[in-house]
């Protein structure tokens, strides 16, 4: 993530939405992003290191329907706030759709640009 969407999720407030102290957002995507380079090949992309596995046992940590809504919300608006989605971006987000079954109703929240990255 870049400067600009974590500012933009400040402003949205985002860490207040998920129950968060204020400031350790960063810090937990940091972390993540941490564990997920140490658990692989430390080759390539971050994304290179994620499979559909892991993918499905990230988004099954989140059973709660709201909060899936509230992330998935969060995490779109972060992406707008550069005005696209990464291929890995948009991969994570197809991916939290399909395992929390929220493709119907957020579905025109993606950018035009996401859903051609991610098909």
């Amino acid at each position: 993530m870049c400067n600009s969407e974590f500012e933009s999720l400040k402003h949205l407030g985002a860490e207040r939405e998920l129950g968060l102290k204020p400031h350790l957002l960063p810090h937990i995507v940091h972390t993540l992003c941490e564990a997920l380079l140490l658990g692989g090949d430390q080759t390539g992309s971050l994304m290179d290191n994620v499979d559909d596995s892991t993918l499905a046992s990230l988004t099954a940590e989140i059973s709660d329907p709201a909060l899936q809504k509230t992330v998935l919300r969060l995490s779109l608006a972060a992406a707008k706030a550069v005005g696209h989605l990464a291929d890995g971006e948009a991969a994570v987000v197809e991916a939290a759709r399909h395992h929390w079954q929220l493709v119907d109703g957020l579905e025109s929240s993606v950018p035009t640009s996401a859903r051609r990255h991610a098909a």
